[in-house]
């Protein structure tokens, strides 16, 4: 367990990311490749990935070189997710480049000692071997990370709309209080599940506050950087929802009614406002264009579904009770 200890001025500097991290959802994307633990939530990027994968030559990259240095264990080294580059994807790799080659000897030999670091890790104390290290990146992340960017912003923006609402109703420690299972607010702790076979270990943040992140390929426990003397940052998993085998997200078949009823674009339209959504994120969940989601918008508002407030420059549409019960009826669930 990692226990985050807080004061008054870190829980007014803790903050949810407003993006997903590119450079830390390349991390933990590899993780999902070396399990079957919540492959359910994940079977329609696997199959992709690995088509991907082989259609982009990057198989023997993966095998020979990504997965030794991402293994999913207690310790991958620090350096390959930036603390300053959090949600910038080119500073994040300009940061893994700029890594000071004793950083990177001492973090390997970190790595070594928990699991076993590859023969070669030693070179990438060379700047030429980070480079070309950032090179497979880039790759990697442009053949099965960068085509979920939307689907992962959608669901990041969702969060942080319920994380809001918990903020409203009990400061940030109400917010604290509903990340999740794998998460237990006990003042002025935040108790954060790890791997049975990690070590316990606190965190003091020190007035330093706290950065959370929202992980779209995160699955299970948490993500801290190993070295205290780091910015805090938490990258913590979206709670998946099942789906029938082969189905894409959100595309259930207990939601068959409901999709019968409404139409496939105006039933995820709903299902987004069950957390608060934007036109332009319901337009992202459901895949069609601003102006049909503002159409579907003002239909289920008409029918008394959902209700629409603005929030700055957008507008965000959430349920009323007669689409909450709708929702639960449709989706066989207590909602």
């Amino acid at each position: 367990m990692l226990r985050i200890h807080f004061s008054d001025g870190d829980l007014a500097r803790t903050r949810v990311a407003a993006a997903p991290d590119p450079v830390s959802e390349i991390a933990a994307s590899l993780h999902r490749l070396q399990s079957r633990k919540g492959r359910w939530a994940y079977v329609g990027w696997y199959r992709t990935a690995r088509q991907q994968l082989r259609d982009k030559g990057l198989e023997r990259v993966l095998r020979s070189v990504l997965l030794p240095l991402y293994p999913r264990a207690a310790y991958f080294p620090d350096f390959l997710t930036p603390a300053g580059a959090v949600g910038d994807f080119d500073t994040g790799m300009e940061a893994i480049v700029a890594t000071p080659p004793q950083r990177v000897l001492a973090e390997l030999a970190v790595l070594d000692r928990t699991v076993g670091a590859p023969a070669w890790a030693g070179q990438l104390t060379g700047l030429q071997a980070r480079k070309e290290l950032v090179g497979m990146l880039r790759a990697y992340h442009a053949a099965v990370v960068a085509p979920y960017e939307e689907q992962a912003q959608a669901r990041i923006e969702a969060e942080r709309v319920a994380r809001c609402r918990g903020l409203l109703d009990g400061g940030v420690e109400g917010m604290l209080s509903g990340l999740g299972p794998m998460l237990r607010w006990r003042p002025p702790v935040l108790e954060v599940s790890y791997p049975k076979q990690t070590a316990d270990r606190d965190l003091h943040l020190d007035g330093r506050g706290l950065t959370l992140v929202p992980s779209y390929f995160n699955w299970g426990e948490p993500v801290a950087f190993a070295d205290p003397q780091l910015p805090p940052v938490l990258w913590y998993s979206l709670l998946h929802e099942p789906s029938s085998p082969g189905a894409p997200y959100g595309s259930d078949a207990s939601e068959r009614p409901l999709t019968t009823l409404l139409g496939r674009a105006r039933a995820v339209a709903l299902r987004a406002a069950a957390t608060g959504a934007t036109t332009a994120e319901m337009a992202r969940a459901a895949g069609v264009s601003a102006s049909s989601a503002s159409r579907h918008a003002t239909a289920l508002r008409d029918a008394g579904l959902i209700t629409t407030v603005r929030h700055g420059p957008a507008v965000l549409h959430t349920l009323t009770p007669a689409g909450a019960s709708l929702l639960r009826a449709g989706t066989g669930g207590p909602g």
